[in-house]
């Protein structure tokens, strides 16, 4: 029965973010909300931007649904749970819409994200009465709006954030099924399928972009549920490691450009991911060098989780090794994509040099 549910909770997302996007569209063409480049983009034409707002209708949905589907273990504590997800997925993609529409202030901004982190916190909080806990609320409040911010300034070539929401959701339901939280599995398909279903629209030639309604989106969902697995016992490996990568490309360009004495939130192309198509990589290459570090990072956190001493060393040195290769990555592909360029025009001047020119 609860497999049924699990799957419908899947189809309800993608159906719906496969599908809405057809009668948005032309709304938001006709509105003029469009994403016009600049020092940041990777983009060299205005995009239609704000899709985020299907892809956050077809999530709100699929959990609502499994608010009301059966629930493992404490089933009132598993709905409530459910309805602060989603209170939280739409409260962040209401502020992120506006800030596509009208445009809000650095200050108003990052009050509202920590406001909406700190509400669910506390809320989370008189849900399970074991975690009262007064510095529960503020470290969820940095926690939400932290990563809120974080796939904001990722959310700079086509596929990273569809794809960065398949894998997370994906692997936190695994986490969900693993330690027996019904909730968690129900939430992760959901996050997986309803960016799932937006791939399609962001890498098609007539493309558009998310907006901010779905960065914002895609950061509340991952961050108010990693928070809520955390409070209820779920192995920090399992939370965090999906969400290295991100972190990490955030954080070492940000003390980058701090230690430079760059404003740290002006438009820029610093991150790892904008450095690969810099040095020549599509955006769809280097979305798959960023999956691919993810995908690693993410296994060897589950081997560390479910394996012994050993393994955990093992497992974790593995993972900071694949962090500092993917850091390294911009480098290493400019020498590998020169190296290639040199030996075709070393070949083309070979084959050159050999024929006559007045054969």
């Amino acid at each position: 029965m609860e497999t049924w549910a699990q799957i419908t909770v899947g189809a309800v997302a993608l159906v719906l973010a496969l599908l809405l996007p057809l009668g948005v569209r032309p709304l938001l063409a006709r509105a003029g909300v469009l994403d016009v480049p600049n020092a940041r983009s990777s983009h060299t034409e205005p995009t239609i931007r704000g899709m985020g707002i299907t892809t956050a209708a077809a999530l709100s949905a699929a959990i609502l649904v499994a608010v009301f589907l059966p629930q493992s273990g404490d089933a009132k504590r598993a709905s409530l749970t459910l309805v602060v997800i989603l209170a939280v997925v739409l409260a962040a993609s209401a502020i992120g819409w506006i800030e596509d529409i009208r445009g809000l202030s650095v200050k108003v901004r990052a009050g509202l994200q920590l406001t909406v982190g700190g509400l669910a916190t506390a809320a989370v909080a008189i849900i399970d009465p074991g975690q009262q806990q007064l510095w529960l609320i503020p470290a969820g409040a940095i926690a939400v709006a932290a990563y809120v911010n974080v796939t904001n300034f990722m959310d700079g070539i086509n596929g990273i954030s569809g794809t960065h929401g398949l894998l997370v959701g994906g692997f936190y339901a695994y986490a969900g099924f693993v330690a027996g939280h019904g909730w968690l599995v129900y939430v992760g398909i959901a996050i997986a399928m309803a960016f799932t279903g937006f791939l399609p629209w962001n890498l098609s030639r007539n493309k558009v972009f998310l907006g901010d309604v779905g960065s914002y989106l895609l950061g509340a969902s991952i961050a108010v549920t990693a928070m809520c697995a955390f409070l209820v016992g779920v192995p920090v490996e399992y939370i965090f490691s999906p969400v290295l990568i991100y972190l990490t490309d955030t954080f070492v360009t940000f003390l980058r450009r701090l230690l430079a004495g760059e404003r740290w939130y002006a438009a820029h192309r610093q991150h790892v991911y904008q450095r690969l198509t810099i040095v020549g990589l599509s955006h769809i290459q280097a979305t798959a060098v960023v999956c691919a570090a993810t995908i690693l990072v993410s296994v060897l956190g589950i081997m560390a989780a479910q394996g012994g001493e050993v393994a955990q060393i093992v497992a974790t040195a593995a993972g900071f090794v694949v962090v500092l290769l993917y850091l390294r990555t911009p480098t290493l592909f400019q020498k590998l994509l020169q190296g290639r360029a040199g030996r075709a025009r070393r070949a083309d001047g070979a084959s050159g040099a050999g024929v006559n020119p007045q054969d």
